[in-house]
Order: structure tokens, then sequence, then C-alpha cells
């Protein structure tokens, strides 16, 4: 198993690296949030998880160790493969996948590309306790528990804003102001967004 790869970036998509290892060339598949993350210049280190098949061998690399965890938890649930676990985390942060798992938003999951509303559900479902264990975030827990935060965001998303920079407005308040009411996270987000 590849657990990490350091050396020279060769070749950088959107989608996957080359990276020179003392003359060897690994071909890593990334997401979007990984692909932000990687500097310019030559010299890279990326957190891998190597997925072996029947049919195929694949490296996958993050520039965060939370990130690879998601994924390795977004592939234990039925039903989500590869692909799907690296679109997840191309379209959102793994923070905001924690989030949305951990306080059951199933509207944010559902949003992904090629997640329905059935897939959703499972991955709540399936991952709602471990991801908080994973990441060993306390304001996870303690967002997850506001139940104005949904009602609020539903609100902001009728106002016309984005649900995704809403959300991350919403998450900020509620790590500094764990026990606002909606009526709060509204008036509050409204002035930031």
């Amino acid at each position: 198993m590849i657990a990490q790869l350091q050396g020279k970036l060769v070749e950088k998509n959107m989608t996957d690296v080359v990276i020179d290892c003392a003359g060897v060339g690994y071909l890593v598949e990334i997401s979007l949030h990984t692909y932000s993350l990687i500097p310019e210049g030559e010299a890279i280190k990326l957190f891998t998880y190597q997925l072996v098949r029947e049919d195929a061998h694949r490296l996958f690399g993050f520039a965060e160790k939370t990130e690879r965890e998601v994924f390795k938890l977004l592939l234990s649930v039925s039903g989500i493969g590869a692909n799907t676990a690296r679109t997840m985390l191309s379209s959102l942060d793994p923070n905001q996948i924690a989030q949305a798992i951990a306080s059951g938003d199933v509207r944010t999951i559902q949003s992904i590309k090629g997640i329905g509303a059935k897939g959703a559900q499972r991955v709540i479902l399936d991952l709602k306790d471990k991801i908080v264990q994973v990441l060993d975030n306390p304001q996870l827990t303690m967002v997850s528990s506001n139940t104005g935060r949904e009602e609020a965001l539903s609100a902001l998303e009728t106002l016309g804003y984005m649900r995704k920079q809403a959300q991350n407005v919403v998450d900020k308040i509620l790590s500094t102001q764990p026990d606002a009411t909606t009526e709060q996270l509204i008036k509050q987000a409204l002035k930031q967004l």
C-alpha cells in the first residue's frame, strides 16, 4: 500500500498529477479540492490511497490527511465508488461534507452530481457516527446539534443566496455562537452575505 508520495511535480491537470519519485513517474488521481491546494513549483507531497481491483490499480492523492480519511469513509458506503467519492470531494471541501453528514443535511449531499435522495440518505445514515470520530472536530458536533441551522439555510436560499455560500456563513456564526436562534442566524448571515 502506498501511503504518501513526495517528489517532483512533472504534470498537473484538474483531475490528476504526475509525480516523479526517484525516476519513477506516478499518475495520481486528485479532486478539485486537492488541485486548488497544490502549490506551483516542483516539490510536492500528497497523501495517497491505493485502490486495487481485478481490472485496475488506481492511486488517489490528497493534499490533506483529512480529505483522504473522508474519501475512505465515502468508499465504505454501499453504492459510492471511487469516482463518486472524488466528485463529492471536488464539489465540496472535506469539512463541508463532514458538516452535512453530521447534521443530516440531505440537500447538501444530494446537490452533488450523481447523488440522489436515497444515496444521500445512505451516506448520512452510514457515516453520521463515524465522521465525527475521524475528523475529531468539536465544532462539528456543536453545529450539528443546532436545529435552526437547516431552517436558516432554507430561508437564505429562498431569499436567493447560493446554498454553499450561505452554509459557510451560517457555520461560521454557529462556531462562535452555538446557541443562536434561527432568527439570529438569518439576521447575522444577511449582514455578512
